[in-house]
């Protein structure tokens, strides 16, 4: 079963064997749904020896932007790129993978949406995306593919897993058999994302004295505190890496280490970049619909246990920080089924039936390393642990993963979906595997700034 803090949470939204009923789209008005975007039509040039194809074409919120890439040698297969989020402004941008030409150089031909909405919303990525798969003979001229594949990054890691999940090929208008999935720094447990993103601006508040006292605070009202949330917790907040003092900034350090997947390395460094530091702090005062995605407050924390220590029992002190921080009940039902699409925010479930292979730095601040905890416990759950190849990369940044890394890790998957041997991955459970100072290394290709070298082979 999937793992959430909030036990409300998990009473909503426990998985199911059976099928989700079928229900009325839901009559709360989203502020989403208020929202229009333009599709920019994409200006790639072909690679030599491909054939390029782009435009615009209707997606489930509106237009949605396209770009098909050929080569000229093709392997009849498909890969489709799932782009992370791109803010909220009002363009919707295509954007080319990272392995495009490798990809053309093996055969495969790839695609990729803009998705016809930008903010948070996974739902247009699953529906848009797999709409394109659907249109690539339409759009080209070509064959149906003998066999489509799926990559994503961040939130479009979301995207990625979520297209490869059982509620997905049951309830999703567009609909795409998937022969594997590569997520990379991806949103893999879409209720913690969140959960984590609340905590943490909820903790930063609270151990600087300026905890709020309703929810929600207001983004307006944060933002003004925020100055003095720093000036309590860090001594230096000059970039790229920034410093938290020994006292309150320290204990916050280890609450985030705590509600982030516990002791590895490179952590540290990953708390420490002020980049990341000011993406989730820059989420605090929200009112827990993901800015309007959802039509009600997802966010919850009546259970949360706020830790710096690692006793077993809280010591008096945060005993009394977790009896006067501010805590929040969700709405019911924040997240409900939809007869006509995937959810407003698709679920990862663990349902799976194709390999997925997945990779996450080790100190992402922004979609922690628990991500990959919280998946592994929903797939094995789901009885599908043998589907499931995961991989720890040293690195302290977001994404931070370098050619080497991506290639290999493709190159393992596809060679594994077409008949070959299960692929090597990482354990990301087990506290005292995680916590060894080379944990990471047998995947880790290049070492990083900052971060240890793993130890000569």
């Amino acid at each position: 079963m999937k793992r959430s803090v909030s036990a409300s949470l998990l009473a909503a939204l426990a998985l199911s064997a059976c099928a989700p009923a079928s229900v009325p789209v839901p009559t709360t008005t989203r502020v989403h749904d208020t929202r229009t975007f333009k599709a920019v039509t994409p200006t790639f040039t072909a690679l030599t020896g491909a054939s390029i194809y782009q435009g615009v074409m209707p997606g489930i919120h509106g237009d949605a932007a396209y770009a098909i890439e050929v080569p000229g040698n093709w392997n009849g297969q498909l890969i489709m790129y799932a782009h992370g989020y791109a803010g909220d402004g009002p363009n919707l941008i295509v954007q080319a993978p990272a392995l495009r030409a490798y990809w053309l150089s093996l055969g495969y031909a790839w695609a990729a949406s803009s998705y016809s909405a930008n903010y948070y919303d996974v739902q247009a990525g699953v529906e848009d995306t797999n709409a394109l798969a659907n249109a690539f003979p339409t759009l080209t001229s070509r064959a149906r593919p003998t066999k489509t594949l799926i990559m994503g990054v961040s939130m479009g890691g979301h995207v990625a897993g979520a297209a490869v999940e059982k509620e997905t090929a049951q309830t999703a208008k567009n609909k795409v058999a998937y022969a594997a999935s590569m997520p990379v720094c991806g949103v893999m447990d879409e209720e913690y994302e969140f959960q984590w993103l609340g905590d943490y601006t909820l903790a930063a508040a609270q151990l600087a004295g300026l905890g709020p006292k309703t929810f929600p605070q207001g983004t307006d009202t944060y933002a003004k505190l925020l100055p003095d949330i720093l000036a309590a917790l860090f001594t230096s907040t000059t970039d790229p890496v920034w410093q938290e003092n020994a006292t309150q900034g320290a204990k916050l350090r280890e609450i985030a280490r705590n509600l982030t997947g516990g002791p590895r390395p490179v952590f540290e460094l990953g708390f420490r970049l002020g980049y990341w530091q000011k993406a989730v702090l820059g989420t605090g005062g929200a009112d827990g619909t993901i800015t309007g995605i959802l039509p009600r407050n997802i966010y919850g924390n009546a259970t949360t246990s706020y830790r710096w220590t690692s006793g077993s029992a809280p010591t008096a002190a945060e005993a009394a920080f977790n009896a006067g921080i501010l805590r929040v009940t969700p709405d019911q039902n924040p997240n409900p089924a939809r007869s006509d699409r995937v959810r407003d925010l698709p679920r990862v479930n663990g349902e799976i039936s194709v390999p997925v292979l997945t990779m996450h730095t080790t100190g992402d601040f922004y979609v922690p390393f628990k991500h990959e905890q919280l998946y592994r416990a929903a797939v094995n759950a789901a009885g599908n642990g043998d589907r499931l190849v995961q991989r720890a990369i040293r690195a302290a940044g977001h994404c931070e993963f370098t050619a080497a890394e991506l290639v290999e890790g493709f190159t393992d998957l596809v060679k594994w979906e077409a008949g070959g041997a299960k692929p090597a991955g990482d354990d990301v459970t087990t506290p005292a595997v995680l916590a060894d100072p080379n944990y990471g290394c047998a995947f880790t290709r290049g070492t990083r700034t900052g971060v240890d070298a793993c130890p000569a082979n």
